[in-house]
């Protein structure tokens, strides 16, 4: 079942245009905050009216300007899990978990008990959300959805009112429960670390527009444009002047580069990211085809020591910009200069 959304509505400050269809199981969309992700779930559940366009799952249409087709929320199967997870307070956990089941009360019982036993929510029934934790807020929420038995799930920055060690632990929790759904789920972040675990397919959004769409390791691998390459964790990125089909100066880190890819006449960039930056070190013994091209010699001007890694900004001279370059712990630099090489396969020609 795919999802076809292709809609324009008018906000304050920008315009919301969307032109997307899916093919993905588990999609996500990436983008800064404001930039239209989480009114373009809205729009999909029927809280928010475009101004036209088309909304279609399946062969299900939604919305349709054109033939003045607007479903309302309740008749369009999608289940939408806000950011705080908008559970009624007044009511206990199975009463919020069956909220939206229109069944005989014993029909709907037993759906509101399985969902109970499928989210591990045994022996909180009777309580309040005000008496849970986040994570168990977040599997009521889930419950409700599923009881509700729609076919698409969108999911609104899932974990942005959790802990870091909380929200790791129900990533993959959420992982597993997702697993045996059988219709698209949509997912709305900005940590691109939840999207890359979450998401077959990315959608890349910027000021209201849809940038890209494409598989979501192929994104993050060569990200094709220079607002995906910053959204997917990117930090150096350098304009370039064109020296030959394989051959480019980059100006901000002046260096002279080499790259696998021909350099269409399109590309006005190059990036590449942190970690993939290697340290030529005089103990280590490098092939010659290795270290010929794309060393830069450099001056560390910045350490930032994480838990379990460092970072450094890098220098050479008459250099514009600083390069971004991260190792583990028991790699760290303890000198003030040091050789750089940036792999010919890990440069991005980028738009």
């Amino acid at each position: 079942m795919s999802i076809k959304v292709k809609i324009h509505k008018k906000l304050k400050g920008f315009h919301l245009d969307v032109d997307v269809e899916t093919r993905g199981k588990r999609i996500g969309i990436l983008g800064a905050s404001g930039c239209g992700k989480s009114m373009t779930l809205k729009v999909i559940a029927g809280i928010e009216k475009p101004d036209k366009g088309l909304i279609q799952v399946g062969e299900k249409i939604l919305f349709e300007s054109k033939k003045h087709i607007n479903l309302p929320p309740q008749k369009r199967k999608v289940g939408y899990m806000f950011q705080n997870y908008a559970l009624f307070p007044h009511m206990t956990v199975e009463e919020n978990v069956g909220i939206g089941v229109y069944k005989d009360r014993v029909s709907k019982e037993k759906i509101i008990q399985e969902q109970i036993k499928r989210f591990h929510l045994e022996g909180l029934e009777k309580r309040k959300p005000g008496e849970l934790s986040g994570g168990q807020q977040q599997r009521v929420a889930l419950a409700r959805i599923f009881a509700y038995e729609p076919d698409v799930i969108l999911l609104d920055e899932p974990f942005s009112s959790l802990d870091r060690f909380l929200k790791d632990q129900l990533v993959q929790e959420l992982l597993e429960l997702l697993k045996d759904f059988k219709g698209e789920i949509i997912i709305v972040s900005h940590n691109r670390d939840e999207i890359y675990t979450l998401c077959d397919e990315l959608i890349i959004m910027d000021q209201g527009k849809t940038l890209l769409i494409g598989d979501t390791k192929e994104i993050f691998k060569n990200s094709q444009l220079v607002e995906a390459a910053k959204l997917t964790g990117c930090k150096n990125i350098s304009p370039i002047q064109r020296i030959n089909s394989h051959e480019l100066w980059a100006t901000d880190w002046n260096i002279r580069l080499q790259v696998a890819q021909e350099i269409s006449d399109e590309i006005n960039y190059v990036g590449i990211r942190a970690h993939d930056i290697r340290e030529i070190r005089c103990d280590i013994e490098d092939s010659a085809d290795e270290i010929l091209n794309n060393i830069l010699n450099v001056e560390v001007l910045q350490t930032l020591e994480y838990p379990f890694e460092m970072q450094y900004i890098l220098k050479n001279n008459e250099a514009i910009e600083g390069i971004w370059y991260k190792a583990i712990k028991e790699k760290r630099i303890m000198k003030k200069a040091l050789k750089i090489h940036l792999p010919m396969e890990a440069l991005m020609l980028l738009k």
